[in-house]
């Protein structure tokens, strides 16, 4: 890249985040995020849109959203990934890595310790008292964060139609790329459609991205595909990098891959194995996707941990590296920006229906039902942070699991 190509890229990034904050900033949001941060993607983006629009002021909701579309439309952990865009551009290279490690290492070191005690006790701890108490104040959050986004997003019937109707298919099961790649050209032809008569070059930028899917996924299940063999660490990274760099939507999609390569094919784990290693995924804070450092210790140890954990947040920081400086261009021609509206309506619509279909396993009593208003009004009324909410979440649910 040319010094006038690079001095243009800082510019768009300037344009669309303003001054950056620096490295150490950047370490404390993200590890405080890492270690706080619990239930599932939306959450942790709900939770950091706090932290990086409302609270420090780094960025806008329409550069927060526009990242958020584009995320969206890349494989592996999205929740992430956004962590690592906001490291990236509020303190460069360095806060790409140090951004993502320190959201990634503290759930990856709590999931390691849990996966030392299973295969020395042979349980996993309950932690229900913990999402008893912080599954209803998870909704309150990404409630608040929908409507600041969606309000964004919001930039006429068609997208306010879009996301309604992502947010219907996406309750009856339709796929998430699907739902934001239509969304997304639906929206880019209504808004163009009077210049159908000439090629539209403004979408050929997003070709690569289209193509860079199928080939990464083929060339990298070739190498980690193959007959049941006994376990060996370059095939256990080799799986869990094309898991990394193929699988789409959230980390809870994670559980159908590993169950076809580690049970099915390889058996390496038993079910009650995987679904254990998920069951602790899941409350834990920071990434679902540590799920991986837990199945890593099971069936290579230490090392096998480390490889696992390596593996499948490798690829985040590549992808994430190579599109961030193209998110504000997208918004300079008339096509892409019209494909990014779409994309971003879809996803409030996506985020709305993960908080329904949450919000339906969380609020499942009186006492959970007083906790998602009580987060709710604190947010509203007296903005406050929603990490210090998460916390006091999990501290009621601590009472009321002692109080049982």
């Amino acid at each position: 890249m040319t010094s006038d190509r690079v001095a243009e890229v800082r510019g768009d990034l300037e344009a669309a985040v303003g001054p950056r904050a620096g490295l150490r900033d950047v370490a404390l949001v993200s590890l405080k995020l890492g270690c706080t941060a619990f239930g599932g993607p939306a959450a942790h983006i709900a939770m950091l849109r706090d932290e990086t629009v409302v609270s420090r002021r780094w960025t806008t909701d329409q550069h927060f959203l526009d990242l958020l579309g584009a995320t969206n439309l890349i494989p592996g952990p999205n929740s992430t990934e956004m962590v690592i865009h906001t490291g990236y551009e509020q303190a460069g290279w360095r806060g790409l890595v140090v951004g993502g490690s320190l959201f990634i290492l503290p759930a990856a070191a709590i999931t390691l310790g849990f996966a030392w005690l299973y295969v020395r006790y042979g349980t996993t701890p309950a932690g229900e008292w913990l999402l008893y108490g912080v599954k209803p104040v998870v909704i309150a959050v990404v409630a608040q964060a929908i409507w600041g986004v969606g309000r964004t997003a919001a930039t006429g019937p068609l997208p306010i139609a879009v996301g309604l109707v992502t947010l219907a298919l996406a309750l009856l099961g339709a796929s998430e790329l699907a739902l934001l790649l239509g969304a997304g050209a639906l929206v880019a032809v209504a808004r163009n459609v009077g210049r159908l008569r000439g090629y539209p070059w403004g979408m050929s930028g997003l070709l690569p991205l289209g193509w860079s899917v199928p080939i990464g996924e083929s060339t990298l299940f070739a190498l980690a595909a193959g007959a049941a063999e006994p376990y060996g660490a370059a095939r256990l990274f080799l799986l869990f990098l094309r898991v990394g760099a193929t699988l789409y939507g959230s980390g809870y999609v994670l559980v159908a891959f590993l169950q076809g390569d580690l049970v099915e094919r390889l058996g390496w784990l038993t079910e009650r194995q995987l679904l254990d290693a998920v069951a602790v995924g899941q409350f834990t804070p920071g990434p679902v996707f540590t799920t991986a450092t837990f199945v890593g210790y099971l069936v290579g140890g230490w090392s096998g941990a480390a490889l696992a954990t390596l593996g499948i947040f490798l690829p985040a920081f590549v992808l994430v590296a190579a599109i961030n400086p193209f998110v504000p261009r997208l918004r300079r021609s008339p096509w892409t920006a019209g494909f990014l509206d779409g994309v971003n309506a879809a996803a409030v619509g996506l985020m709305a229906a993960v908080a329904w279909l949450l919000g339906r396993e969380a609020v499942v009593d009186v006492p959970t039902a007083l906790l998602a208003v009580a987060a709710a009004a604190l947010l509203i009324r007296f903005k406050v942070n929603s990490v210090w909410l998460i916390v006091g979440g999990a501290a009621a649910g601590l009472l009321t699991r002692g109080a049982g």
